[in-house]
């Protein structure tokens, strides 16, 4: 018996994995109608279980949907809200997928009939490829998935989508909108343009080709987020500008010192790669995780 049906907008790794999860989950009980535009996408995620039909007209997918979850790019999603919102049944719950929640909240507001709720979402996990080929359902196994409701979300449809995301195997966490996309800002966002100015700065180096042959280990994982798809990540930080400028310039702090302990003082430079050292070893273990709202 189909106890919940759930439009999937967006099927790619993101949309991919949290169909095929919940079809793990809950097999029978629920139905997964994914939107594409892309008719071999579509074909895809129907052949590989991740949806039970697969539309490619949007309020069709959307429509007498219980829940809807945008699992697209960040800058399409204004316009697929405000696009999908005729179709939507009075009290559906709409959540996304999205690295970045404030600025799309603002949109759901914007667009969305006040009759629906919508409840921000960013599961912490993913892959540096793309595509609906790759998609897992693993991939939210023991990951955290951030949950930021909307000014109009009430306590029932938290805990409800809350449930959905343990079902999956992720572990929710509430908070709010501003504070989630400052935190995602330094953890990952950060460490995205670092990625990118790492590559350019080694890439356009005259020494480039020389380097490039001696390039082990140390620099494929330093650089690995700059494989991933420009058109997302530059989504990602266009929507996250004040948090992302903030902590760049925490960092140019930190290089600045580590510059003037290497130039003026070499053996200051032993004291901040014991305490970077540490600091991340303390992480690897588990000590200091908590959260404060």
């Amino acid at each position: 018996m189909i106890e919940k049906r759930i439009a999937i907008i967006g099927l790619g790794l993101i949309g991919g994995s949290l169909g095929l999860a919940l079809k793990r989950a809950m097999r029978d009980r629920i139905e997964i109608v994914g939107f594409t535009r892309r008719t071999e996408t579509a074909a895809k995620a129907e052949r590989i279980g991740a949806v039970d039909r697969a539309e490619g007209a949007l309020g069709s997918a959307v429509r007498e949907a219980d829940i809807v979850f945008l699992a697209t790019p960040v800058m399409a999603m204004e316009g697929l809200l405000r696009d999908m919102a005729p179709d939507l049944s009075p009290g559906t719950l709409v959540s996304d997928v999205g690295s970045t929640k404030a600025r799309i909240i603002e949109w759901a507001r914007k667009h969305l009939p006040p009759e629906t709720v919508f409840i921000g979402g960013h599961p912490m996990t993913g892959k540096e490829s793309s595509g609906i080929e790759q998609a897992d359902a693993a991939l939210f196994t023991d990951a955290v998935y951030c949950l930021t409701p909307s000014a109009n979300a009430d306590r029932a449809a938290l805990e409800s989508l809350e449930a959905l995301i343990r079902v999956i195997g992720a572990r929710p966490l509430v908070l709010d909108p501003a504070l989630h996309d400052r935190l995602v800002g330094g953890v990952s966002h950060l460490p995205l343009l670092l990625s990118v100015a790492l590559t350019g700065t080694l890439g356009h180096s005259p020494l480039w080709s020389e380097m490039a042959a001696l390039a082990a280990t140390g620099y494929r994982d330093t650089t690995r987020l700059a494989s991933g798809d420009p058109e997302l990540h530059y989504g990602i930080c266009a929507t996250n500008r004040e948090a992302i400028v903030e902590w760049l310039d925490r960092y140019l702090e930190q290089l600045s010192d580590l510059r003037r302990r290497l130039r003026d003082d070499p053996e200051s430079l032993l004291e901040a790669l014991r305490d970077a050292r540490e600091i991340r070893e303390q992480w690897l273990r588990g000590e200091g995780r908590r959260f404060r709202q």
